[in-house]
């Protein structure tokens, strides 16, 4: 059955009719009115409780649609263990981290107001548009090398502290990321003024978007963090994987994004709300990666759905599957989860069909929910 999907209007979001949340939403809602000055920033396709979609048909809520009967609609869960996304994103979201299981159940139980349910929230970004986003560490060498060739750097966080890098690895940079998340508000100033200053007339990606977010966040902390975490430039298809306690932050661009059906983030920059600098530091992975190393690869779903790429997270929750039909296929089988799923046309035109459901016709911007009875559809 079709669904819309519940919009969502952060002040980070593209605005008007740039924001591919509004291009989505206007093809599948003819009764959709755009503000050209207002943000559009999510797209959430779902049961979460603080954004169902609606039964497009009856303006029904999903998640009062999937109460009726949840052992044939969503295999016998509570809920549906995942929430589909469209972002738009004009303005970075927040230097954050997720924590997983374990720590999520804590961290709900000491601070139930602040952390809202026990649920982990690994996610993984699917770019629709070139996408920038911050993700994980640089390996260690490649910290030590940046902070070393900044004195404003090396002023802040002191030279022994760098040093500690080189020397003590994951446990060195512990200390040097702590030291920064840490450091009073003077010093932080001081150092992101000569950072900018020197960074004026520098046409380097680092230096564009340090700019951008000094602008856009005025002496935040999480401005620093550029030099400590991967930057990462994605062409759409592209993807990355956010497991818990790697350290993340998207910058610009417009993606899908899956995830556990949680509201569970630890902030530490870029952004106006709490940020959780004790906890956050204490639970991320210092470890290190490469850039190259993060993007996140599909695979063929099998012999017999050649034009499916499944994106399969370690996790239980949530897969995504990006179907690219040629022009000369016919008759395609979509092949459902046992959760039921969600399915979100980017582009084309086709009729969907199955067992059990009613025959769609299907174009950009339709979003389908197939309830687990159905097994097979195309």
């Amino acid at each position: 059955m079709e669904i819309l999907g519940d919009i969502k209007n952060y002040d980070w979001g593209k605005l008007g009719e740039s924001s591919e949340v509004v291009k989505l939403a206007k093809l599948n809602d003819s009764s959709f009115v755009v503000e050209n000055n207002k943000p559009y920033s999510e797209l959430w396709m779902g049961d979460h409780v603080s954004g169902p979609s609606k039964v497009k048909s009856t303006g029904e809520s999903l998640a009062s649609f999937i109460q009726k009967d949840c052992e044939s609609i969503i295999g016998g869960q509570p809920k549906l263990p995942f929430l589909l996304k469209v972002l738009s994103i004009r303005k970075a979201l927040s230097i954050q981290v997720h924590p997983n299981k374990e720590e999520a159940e804590r961290l709900h139980r000491l601070y139930p107001d602040v952390y809202k349910d026990p649920n982990h929230k690994p996610e993984i970004a699917i770019a629709l548009t070139p996408f920038l986003a911050l993700c994980d560490f640089r390996p260690h060498a490649e910290i030590y090398a940046q902070l070393k060739s900044h004195n404003e750097l090396v002023e802040l966080l002191g030279i022994s502290n760098i040093d500690l890098i080189k020397t003590n690895g994951a446990e060195g940079l512990k200390t040097c990321y702590s030291k920064l998340m840490k450091s009073d508000d003077a010093s932080i100033r001081k150092c992101i003024d000569g950072l900018a200053e020197k960074f004026k007339n520098d046409d380097s990606k680092l230096a564009e978007v340090f700019r951008t977010i000094q602008a856009d966040f005025p002496y935040d902390v999480g401005s620093l963090s550029l030099f400590f975490l991967n930057l990462i430039e994605m062409k759409p298809g592209d993807s990355i994987y956010l497991a818990a306690k790697i350290p993340h932050a998207y910058l610009f661009g417009d993606c899908i994004e899956c995830m556990s059906c949680s509201d569970n983030v630890v902030r530490a920059g870029l952004t106006p709300k709490f940020k959780d600098v004790e906890n956050l530091l204490s639970m991320l992975i210092y470890d290190g990666s490469k850039a190259d190393d993060k993007l996140f690869k599909p695979t063929v779903l099998d012999a017999s759905h050649p034009h499916t790429y499944l994106f399969k997270p370690p996790i239980d929750d949530f897969a995504v599957c990006k179907i690219e039909l040629p022009s000369d296929v016919n008759d395609y089988e979509v092949v459902n989860s046992k959760f039921g799923s969600i399915v979100l046309v980017i582009s084309g035109n086709a009729k969907l069909s199955g067992s059990g459901m009613e025959t769609l016709e299907i174009h950009r911007g339709s979003v389908i929910f197939l309830a687990s009875k159905i097994i097979k559809s195309s």
